[in-house]
């Protein structure tokens, strides 16, 4: 009789506990997992990009929590100088370490343990997973600054066009937004255009923009026309002179890389192209130095 109580009971525990254990899972698909597939649905990039993100997102949120204040700020510079890739934020690219780390983990223990190597060797792969979004972000930087280079020409070219043929500033700037080459610079005119349009002074949005950017060769074109603002110098004057000193710059650089040129293609040379001549050239030689006897 005891027997059958203890089974009884026991097998009442084992349903109660699976009861509350389904009751439980239940609440997490309706309260988490159900917003959570609503939120991939909503996501504009959807399938996995929605759910990468999504996830970024949750994450992100829960870094914030984490996060000191000298991170974010850096990080927050940072990605205004990348344009804001993704429309991430301080807390999401420390979720995407957080990732990159466990992931560079994972690959790191399966590739020691296939090579039968100390497993300490792993945390080098997670401490890699874990720099390489900062490494994204600081390419980006780069590529940024980078088309805003190239494009920079052109748009001070129109713009001193726009100027000498007698608009003023804002209508100069609004022609060049309107004619200029789509990218980063056209849409950090455009942001200058909307806070001149919007009651800042000249000198606030160009500063803005400085700030933003931290290009060289922007905040030496930036300078010199709120320079030329505060003293009353003619603006198209201005913007001739600064036009032909980037002409200027820009060829020297070019003729700079052309420079450079054969230096770089000197390690390529010795170590892929010359082993190959001299293996055509010399390598009959020594095989019939070598062996011509045993032909004969």
């Amino acid at each position: 009789m005891s027997d059958i109580l203890t089974n009884t009971l026991m097998g009442g525990s084992a349903l109660m506990f699976a009861a509350s254990m389904g009751f439980l899972g239940f609440g997490v698909y309706q309260n988490y997992f159900s917003q959570f597939l609503s939120e991939v649905r909503d996501d504009s990039s959807g399938g996995v990009s929605g759910i990468g993100s999504v996830t970024i997102r949750k994450l992100g949120a829960l870094n914030r929590r984490l996060m000191w204040p000298g991170y974010e700020t850096k990080m927050r510079k940072k990605l205004t100088k990348a344009g804001e890739p993704n429309a991430l934020k301080p807390e999401d690219i420390m979720a995407l370490q957080e990732i990159s780390a466990v992931v560079g983990l994972l690959a790191g223990l399966v590739l020691v343990n296939a090579v039968n190597e100390n497993l300490a060797w792993s945390l080098a792969f997670a401490l890699f997973g874990m720099y390489y979004p900062l490494i994204w972000v600081n390419d980006q930087v780069k590529k940024r600054h980078l088309q805003i280079s190239r494009a920079l020409p052109y748009s001070l070219d129109l713009l001193t066009l726009s100027v000498e043929a007698g608009l003023d500033f804002t209508g100069a700037l609004a022609k060049v937004v309107e004619k200029g080459k789509a990218g980063p610079l056209r849409e950090e005119l455009q942001i200058v255009l909307k806070q001149l349009k919007m009651g800042k002074t000249r000198e606030e949005a160009l500063k803005a923009m400085i700030a933003r950017v931290d290009l060289p060769a922007l905040t030496t074109f930036v300078t010199a026309l709120i320079q030329a603002d505060k003293m009353g110098t003619s603006l198209g004057k201005v913007l001739r002179i600064q036009s032909t000193q980037l002409r200027i710059d820009r060829t020297q650089r070019a003729e700079k890389l052309a420079g450079e040129a054969p230096v770089k293609m000197l390690f390529p040379l010795i170590a892929c192209i010359f082993p190959t001549v001299f293996m055509v050239l010399f390598g009959p030689i020594v095989f019939q130095f070598m062996f011509g006897d045993v032909g004969g």
